[in-house]
């Protein structure tokens, strides 16, 4: 079961929560022993750890950035349906690996939001719209991944578990 840990605020409120936040990460890494990555954007702060199940490949390790920069997907679960959702987008987009994680991006960009309504599978994850400075976050509709977050001041906190948070 893989695990994140995303902040998002203004550049100065993510340099001066940079070392709790990577210290906080460390609650997450028993989630995913495949791999993990921390990545600090400018307004964004970002860590996944990985449990590699539909695609093994390092192709699809997160966070997952799209082909242009622009978004980045952090995500934990399995998507049923991804196979009939790739056949749906494959004329739309060019996808570069065979997992769930991708389809979800490829989703998102097609449909916007209403990617949730196509979506069948237990899964929560967060996009990062880099060039927009935005946030979009889900979970499934039964709440089988679980989904936390927290505003603190400037920063907006959100973790597949509650324990980053609390720290």
């Amino acid at each position: 079961m893989c695990g994140f840990l995303v902040a998002f605020g203004n550049k100065e409120e993510i340099k001066e929560n940079l070392n709790s936040f990577k210290n906080s990460t460390i609650l997450l890494s028993h989630r995913g022993p495949d791999y993990e990555k921390f990545v600090n954007f400018d307004n964004f702060l970002l860590y996944h750890s990985r449990l590699s199940i539909v695609d093994l490949s390092d192709r699809s390790n997160q966070p997952f950035v799209s082909t242009d920069g622009r978004l980045s997907l952090l995500y934990n679960g399995e998507i049923y349906n991804y196979i009939e959702l790739k056949e749906k987008l494959k004329n739309k987009y060019n996808f570069k690996t065979s997992s769930d994680t991708e389809v979800i991006l490829a989703s998102y960009l097609e449909w916007g939001s209403d990617c949730l309504n196509k979506l069948d599978g237990m899964f929560s994850f967060v996009i990062c719209d880099h060039f927009q400075n935005s946030i979009f976050f889900a979970r499934d509709p039964f709440g089988q991944k679980p989904l936390y977050y927290f505003k603190d001041k400037s920063i907006f906190f959100i973790s597949s578990e509650i324990k980053p948070i609390l720290n």
